[in-house]
């Protein structure tokens, strides 16, 4: 299967193009946001579980990397509600599963082999760091050769510079409405821009994004 499996093109997806398939577990299904193989695989996720919805146990061959959405995710290392970050690196294993339900944005089989942090941040009661432009602040969330995550908040009429994206970006808008000169990107839009890629980022109402850097160059990419 290969659902966006083009890196060198840019792709939007918003919230009213997405379309939820049933996963192998009952009461979980998944929007397929770009995806290289069939049940493991190279994979960008938003998944969606039911109360009470599980998860078989499983290793994780290539690491996991989520953010939960909503609702509260949970296994056996803890409870995470919505705004925490975590990362599983390769070859540790889980059963995950939630009382209430819960959303979570998720990506596997993309860890390096010598990325083996594992951990978790919840981003509600962390503390944002001064933007490089008035009106930005910056959570940082994980660096590792060259791969940069983090949250980024903008106020009200930000504006940042034009810039280049060496190993291109992935952005989540987790709230309010993120722009640049190609439209206007409302909470839950996922976009993905190539290794180069240029554009001109505003906010004229705010908003909070989930955003990865130089995770795209040619060579980290799967043929």
């Amino acid at each position: 299967m290969r659902i966006n499996a083009d890196f060198s093109q840019r792709v939007v997806v918003r919230p009213e193009n997405r379309e939820w398939v049933k996963s192998p577990a009952n009461g979980v299904e998944r929007m397929m946001l770009d995806r290289i193989g069939e049940e493991v695989a190279r994979a960008t996720t938003i998944v969606r579980f039911a109360p009470g919805s599980r998860f078989d146990a499983h290793t994780h061959g290539g690491g996991e990397e989520l953010f939960v959405l909503e609702g509260v995710f949970s296994d056996e290392t803890g409870d995470y509600p919505a705004g925490t970050y975590v990362r599983n690196p390769i070859g540790t294993s889980h059963t995950p599963h939630t009382d209430d339900g819960c959303t979570i944005f998720v990506k596997l089989h993309q860890f390096d082999a010598d990325d083996q942090d594992q951990f978790h941040i919840d981003t509600t009661k962390a503390d944002f760091r001064p933007g490089s432009v008035p009106g930005l602040s910056v959570l940082p969330l994980h660096s590792v050769a060259g791969e940069n995550v983090a949250l980024v908040r903008w106020e009200p009429g930000t504006r940042f510079t034009r810039h280049r994206h060496w190993g291109g970006e992935e952005i989540l808008v987790l709230e309010g409405t993120f722009q640049d000169e190609h439209g206007d990107y409302p909470a839950g839009t996922w976009l993905r821009s190539p290794h180069m890629s240029e554009h001109t980022p505003f906010s004229e109402d705010g908003c909070l994004i989930y955003v990865k850097t130089g995770h795209l160059t040619p060579d980290a990419l799967p043929a």
